[in-house]
């Protein structure tokens, strides 16, 4: 993939956890998440697709990474499409009783750290070990037009590109978390 010197704005489509597509601005990536999953069921399960127009052919069919949550909102597993399957509550685990931060280990092998609220303007921030920016979750601005979006974003440094799903699964799950109070 070409280096632009841009981080990766993937526009959040809906908003919402029940689903959305995320669109770089730049249309270098876009991943869709998506319920697979009857809505009367009593458990959940997601999907993300890599669906940029440049992705494999018949990328959208199978998925890269599978989130199951469990009867009443609990938290399920995440699988990757390597087949490894991990507890959601291993997968992304809290760093401390106090605050909304839990750490993850990436396919990189590296750790890297979801916080709600730490920076402003963020609602959700990822850094790694070092404490440097890899990437964040914003609401839409109030007062901000709505336009055939709901204005939110992820942001993923060009870097960790590669991670971009990693980071939206991980997002995701830290999303449910603080939902559903878990």
């Amino acid at each position: 993939m070409a280096t632009y010197g841009l981080p990766y704005f993937l526009e959040d489509k809906t908003g919402k956890l029940t689903g959305s597509d995320f669109t770089d601005i730049h249309d270098r990536l876009r991943l869709t998440y998506r319920r697979t999953t009857d809505l009367s069921a009593p458990h959940t399960a997601y999907m993300i697709y890599n669906t940029s127009p440049n992705s494999t052919p018949g990328s959208y069919s199978s998925a890269l990474i599978a989130l199951a949550f469990g009867p009443n909102n609990d938290l399920g597993t995440v699988s990757f499409s390597s087949k490894v399957s991990i507890p959601m509550k291993k997968y992304l685990m809290k760093v401390s009783s106090v605050g909304r931060i839990r750490k993850f280990v990436a396919s990189d092998g590296q750790e890297y750290f979801w916080s709600w609220r730490s920076q402003s303007n963020q609602e959700w921030t990822c850094t790694n070990v070092k404490g440097y920016l890899i990437a964040y979750y914003s609401l839409k601005t109030p007062g901000e037009p709505q336009y055939e979006s709901s204005g939110c974003s992820l942001t993923v440094e060009e870097a960790f590109g590669h991670l971009a799903p990693e980071m939206l699964a991980s997002l995701m799950i830290m999303r449910h978390i603080h939902e559903h109070n878990l």
